[in-house]
């Protein structure tokens, strides 16, 4: 892809630009601005923009320019999800109950964005408390998808997937705690990690603390390893980060290149369940497979003998959001989602038999498909259940939407805290993006990276600014 729009460009040809100094962050983020500017109002991406970025870009501009750059991503643009602190502005979570006052401290990968020279441009809007896979929230309204307006960007992490898509940055920080980063992803024709449990660390932790996670959305699969190397850290506020050791100072770039000859690739039709699929989803997981074949990898079905992974895990959401809703006075209740107090009211008394239950199948579907990585390096099915909905149309029964219209083949990966990705892969005949994922052993975050390169390099994503 060549483009000389600075908007357009992927982060890693922004850091070489800049080295040529024959571009300064301040004049790319005075080109994404803009962008924003021309079709953010048809979009509404973003619930609040960073009064400090063009300081920021002007620092960055200054060290480029005494050869002394901060970091792997000095000068470059980049969104955060507003469900992650960044200091000086309102965590509002897309709530009318929310906090309006502004976080004191950064989120650790906020803070890891930040000490890698990066320059935040806003936050982006997210479904209430990231509950739910239809793009809308009660505090900023509807966010649209810049492939086709009509049409939900998913979520919960919808503003970053439009920001993504419509090229406001090449950089965007979501959260997914059963398919909020890939969903949108897909739907937005993106790429989207969720990389391993714990490899991101978190803090505060929110209601989905034990299977959710920080990661990248970004329009070129380089560019999501090149943000994963500055946010994959260590920190002591996170009980669940992994330590040091496990991180150092890797650039997950490095095998990106090595191609998948010789690797076994599992093509998954059941994630312990039925799960819906329409045929263009069918025809992306079969055109996946074919590229992988081409590419030297030895590709089967499996059945890895899941449990229902629809049971566990709706458990766990709904009781999650039946906990939320009871943490805010009951005269308040009602300024939140209607979808949200529904499934809280129907799971309001669940005992904690159930729960301890939920967690130990949670456990059993972890074993199951490492016994499965035990043969099969990677794990290749769909992202979603089908092309993106309507922005505006209604979700019903909200438990029954979460496993057949929104994350029937998201929810898996959460449960078992491997790394995923959604991997673009061309578009339906009526022009929306479709998808297809790919999963790794846990901790083998490498292996979905250099996966999903291949088949970006077999089949090169949709250039930035075909789109809005």
């Amino acid at each position: 892809m060549t483009t000389t729009d600075p908007a357009l460009m992927p982060a890693e040809e922004l850091l070489a630009q800049y080295a040529r100094r024959a571009l300064s962050p301040v004049e790319v983020l005075k080109a994404v601005t803009e962008r924003i500017a021309r079709l953010n109002p048809q979009i509404n991406a973003f619930a609040a923009m960073n009064p400090r970025c063009l300081e920021a870009a002007g620092e960055s501009e200054a060290r480029w320019r005494a050869g002394r750059p901060r970091g792997m991503l000095d000068g470059v643009p980049v969104t955060v999800k507003d469900l992650i602190d960044l200091a000086g502005l309102p965590t509002r979570r897309g709530s009318r109950l929310s906090d309006p006052a502004p976080a004191i401290d950064d989120a650790p990968a906020v803070l890891g964005l930040k000490e890698q020279g990066a320059v935040i441009i806003g936050k982006t809007t997210t479904t209430e408390f990231g509950w739910k896979s239809q793009g809308d929230c009660p505090l900023h309204g509807i966010t649209r998808n810049p492939v086709n307006k009509l049409h939900t960007p998913g979520g919960s992490s919808a503003g970053a997937a439009a920001a993504a898509a419509a090229s406001f940055g090449p950089l965007h920080l979501g959260t997914d705690g059963g398919g909020s980063i890939r969903i949108p992803a897909a739907w937005c024709g993106v790429v989207g990690l969720k990389p391993s449990f714990g490899r991101v660390p978190q803090w505060p932790l929110g209601p989905f603390a034990p299977v959710a996670v920080a990661g990248p959305l970004t329009r070129t699969v380089r560019d999501a390893a090149l943000m994963l190397s500055a946010i994959a850290r260590f920190d002591l506020r996170d009980p669940f980060s992994l330590p040091p050791e496990a991180h150092g100072e890797r650039d997950w770039r490095a095998s990106i290149e090595d191609g998948v000859a010789e690797l076994r690739v599992a093509v998954l039709r059941r994630p312990g369940f039925e799960a819906p699929i329409d045929w263009e989803g069918i025809a992306a997981v079969e055109q996946a497979a074919q590229l992988l074949i081409e590419a030297g990898a030895e590709v089967e079905e499996v059945d890895p003998e899941l449990p229902d992974t629809r049971e566990i895990f709706g458990r766990l959401w709904s009781v999650a959001l039946a906990g939320l809703v009871q943490s805010f006075p009951e005269s308040r209740r009602h300024m939140l989602d209607p979808g949200l107090l529904a499934v809280a009211a129907a799971n309001a008394d669940v005992p904690a038999t159930a729960m301890i239950e939920a967690e130990a199948q949670r456990i059993a579907a972890a074993h199951a498909m490492a016994r499965l990585h035990q043969r099969y390096d990677l794990v290749l099915c769909p992202t979603v259940p089908g092309l993106a909905p309507l922005a505006e149309a209604p979700i019903g029964d909200a438990m029954e939407a979460l496993w057949t219209n929104w994350a029937p083949w998201t929810f898996a990966f959460n449960l078992t805290r491997q790394p995923a990705i959604a991997v673009p892969m061309g578009f339906a005949a009526n022009g929306l993006p479709r998808s297809v994922q790919i999963a790794a052993a846990l901790y083998r975050d490498d292996m979905v990276l250099r996966a999903a390169r291949t088949l970006e390099v077999a089949q090169p994503f949709a250039e930035p600014g075909t789109v809005g």
